[in-house]
């Protein structure tokens, strides 16, 4: 599970303040740390479909966000990429 400690250190380079929690970039970095975390648990656990559909959820989440984020601020979109290290 993601604490709150990681939250707060995978948001801080994306934020746009201390405050920022919310917005779509810090979204899609917490959204990828549960993704790492429950991708190694899908690989450890291969009959936990249940896992395996949140997984996709996640990852169809992640996509719309930064769907989002590329329409809106092309450049905030390849700034998140290469912070998360995602593919484009």
């Amino acid at each position: 599970m993601v604490t709150g400690e990681k939250k707060q250190a995978v948001a801080a380079s994306l934020a746009a303040n201390k405050n920022d929690t919310g917005s779509s970039a810090v979204q899609v970095a917490n959204l990828t740390k549960r993704i790492a975390q429950i991708t190694d648990h899908v690989k450890e656990n291969k009959h936990d479909f249940m896992a395996r559909r949140g997984l996709l959820q996640l990852v169809g989440q992640r996509r719309r966000l930064l769907q989002y984020i590329a329409k809106k601020d092309p450049q905030q979109y390849l700034k998140v990429v290469k912070a998360l290290g995602l593919r484009h």
